[in-house]
């Protein structure tokens, strides 16, 4: 038991990365179906595409909520600086994604599932990395950097 507590201290912010975008995941396709099945209909183009923008900013609100206070525990006090900062990575990793799919499937020609798994792998990784050293980066000292 002890080996896994020593495990989880040393690994502790990753996997709470881990666990906060699962939930975080959960949470944005939940706010995605529960508009689908009440007020828009995802068979309408225009309202398709409001439905991916709004469980989008869900998750980057959502997101930004848990990361602060779970995954980095974070204190600094202009959270509005702070989330600006965290929309932007997300959008830029958002970018990525539809950039290295087109780049893997149409003209590397790889699988597409793979391609998907891949790419979510690398978002995943982009977004903990931005994050980290940009968003909710800490000084020498271990406060915040800000």
């Amino acid at each position: 038991m002890d080996k896994i507590k020593e495990l989880y201290k040393k690994y502790e912010e990753i996997i709470v990365y881990l666990i906060v975008g699962v939930v975080n995941t959960l949470v944005s396709w939940a706010a995605w179906y529960l508009l689908a099945y009440t007020i828009l209909d995802p068979q309408v183009v225009w309202q398709n595409v409001a439905l991916s923008i709004v469980s989008w900013v869900v998750g980057v609100v959502f997101g930004y909520v848990l990361n602060r206070k779970y995954v980095f525990k974070s204190t600094e006090p202009n959270i509005g600086k702070e989330f600006r900062q965290f929309a932007g990575g997300r959008i830029s990793t958002g970018i990525l994604d539809p950039v290295m799919m087109v780049l893997l499937i149409n003209v590397l020609h790889f699988n597409e599932d793979l391609s998907k798994i891949v790419v979510a792998a690398l978002v995943m990784v982009g977004n903990y990395l931005i994050s980290k050293l940009f968003v909710f980066k800490k000084s020498a000292n271990g406060t915040e950097a800000g």
